[in-house]
């Protein structure tokens, strides 16, 4: 597995991936209500995600297994990871721990001493794993019923992008 930035060539790809992982892994947070999932899905297209990885404030990255994508981050330039999706082909493997140490070390490349996010319900145990702290009360992102906002404090030395 190789974990690179994304390319705009890929965008459907990365937009199938977010959206079978959404639909597929993120039952404890959709609960299979259309609502929820039309509302969580509709920006999950490739057009948009082609303006995610054109964005300049944006690291969008994929870990992929010869050219197939298995999962997607993206890490602002303040911290802020916006996206940890991996595929349900790629499930309890690593990927998503192994995407999550590399948005963390882009972030602390450009100069952030904390990442936050807002986590899903079912990557919570995930984030809190990895070192990541509760830090607001529990919002209802999209209709689902909890997303936790989270932090963690970036600490070691820097590393290369």
């Amino acid at each position: 597995m190789l974990i690179r930035r994304a390319r705009p060539d890929e965008a459907a790809e990365i937009c199938d991936v977010l959206r079978r992982s959404i639909a597929e892994l993120c039952g404890a947070d959709h609960h299979d209500d259309p609502a929820i999932l039309r509302r969580w899905l509709a920006n999950k297209t490739p057009k948009i995600v082609e303006g995610w990885i054109a964005h300049p404030d944006n690291f969008v990255l994929v870990a992929v297994e010869e050219e197939t994508v298995l999962a997607v981050g993206i890490v602002r330039h303040d911290g802020e990871i916006t996206c940890n999706y991996v595929s349900p082909d790629a499930r309890f493997r690593g990927v998503s721990k192994a995407m999550l140490a590399q948005l963390e070390a882009i972030a602390q490349d450009h100069g952030n001493d904390v990442c936050h996010l807002i986590s899903t319900e079912t990557a919570h145990r995930l984030y809190l794993s990895a070192g990541y702290e509760d830090c607001g009360v529990p919002q209802g992102k999209f209709g689902t019923t909890s997303s936790f906002p989270m932090l963690k404090r970036l600490t070691g030395e820097s590393h290369t992008s």
